[in-house]
C-alpha cells in the first residue's frame, strides 16, 4: 500500500475461528480451499496492508487473525466478502473484529507538531517490524473525561513516562468513538513477550490505569506468512513411527 502523508488511516483487526468439520474434508478440498484464502488476500495485499497472525494454541476463541490497514473502508468490505465465499472462508467464523483509525494525539506534545510524513503523529500505522502483537479494545470512564484537561495530561505524562522506560515495546494507538464499541484498539509489538508483561504490570500502578473501564478480550498473536497460519489449522501429528524414523 502506497503510504500517503498526512492523511488518517482506518485500521481493523478481523479475528477468525475454524469450525472442526472443515478438517474432514478430503485434502484436495482442504488444499483449494486454504489457496482461495491465500490468493483473495494476496490480491488485497497489493493495494492495503494485511498482515496474519496466529493464535493456535494461545486462545480457544480464535484462530489467527489479520491486520488491516487501508485509506478506505470499502476495501475491509470487498476483502471480507470475498474471503467468506473462498473454500476455507465458509468453514470461518469471525468471533471478534474491531475497527479504528488513527489520529493526532493530543496528549504527547510532539505529535502536535506539523509531520509531513504522518510518523511520530499516529497519522500513520506500518505493524510487522516485530514477532508478537499485542492487540485489544479499550474504554475508559466517564470520570476520566470529567477531569480537567491539566489533569489528564500531568496523568498521560506519567503513562506516557512508563511506556518510554520500554523501549523494545512500540505501541500503536488508534481511535473508534464512533465507529465500534470500544473508544481505542490498542496493538502493541514486540520481539520480547516478557517485556511487554512487565509493561503491562508497571501500567497498573499509574493514575490513567484508574480510569480505565475495559481492556479485555486480549490477544498474543504471532506474526507469520499467511500460507504458515494455513497450514497450522489442518497441521497433521507426528505419528511414533514418523518419530522413529
Amino acid at each position: 500500500m502506497e503510504i500517503i502523508p498526512g492523511r488518517q488511516q482506518y485500521i481493523n483487526f478481523p479475528f477468525y475461528k475454524l469450525d472442526p468439520a472443515w478438517r474432514r474434508l478430503s485434502e484436495t478440498e482442504r488444499t483449494r480451499g486454504k489457496g482461495e484464502f491465500r490468493e483473495v488476500t494476496e490480491f488485497f495485499q497489493k493495494k492495503i496492508i494485511a498482515l496474519a497472525y496466529n493464535l493456535i494454541g494461545l486462545r480457544p476463541d480464535a484462530d489467527f487473525f489479520l491486520w488491516r490497514i487501508s485509506y478506505h473502508l470499502e476495501d475491509f468490505e470487498d476483502m471480507s466478502a470475498q474471503l467468506m465465499n473462498t473454500g476455507l472462508g465458509k468453514y470461518l467464523t469471525t468471533p471478534y473484529g474491531y475497527l479504528s483509525m488513527t489520529r493526532r494525539s493530543i496528549y504527547v506534545e510532539e505529535h502536535q507538531k506539523e509531520d509531513p510524513t504522518g510518523e511520530g503523529s499516529r497519522l500513520q500505522v506500518v505493524p510487522g517490524q516485530s514477532k508478537y502483537a499485542f492487540v485489544y479494545p479499550f474504554i475508559k470512564s466517564r470520570a476520566w473525561y470529567a477531569l480537567d484537561k491539566l489533569a489528564r495530561q500531568d496523568a498521560m505524562n506519567e503513562h506516557i513516562r512508563t511506556g518510554h522506560k520500554y523501549q523494545s515495546v512500540k505501541i500503536n494507538t488508534t481511535y473508534s468513538y464512533g465507529l465500534d464499541d470500544q473508544e481505542f484498539v490498542l496493538a502493541f509489538e514486540s520481539d520480547e513477550p516478557k517485556d511487554f508483561l512487565d509493561l503491562m504490570m508497571e501500567l497498573r500502578d499509574t493514575k490513567a490505569s484508574s480510569y480505565t473501564i475495559k481492556d479485555t478480550p486480549t490477544f498474543t498473536g504471532i506474526l507469520r506468512p499467511l500460507r504458515d497460519i494455513l497450514d497450522y489449522l489442518d497441521k497433521q501429528p507426528i505419528t511414533a513411527q514418523q518419530t522413529i524414523r
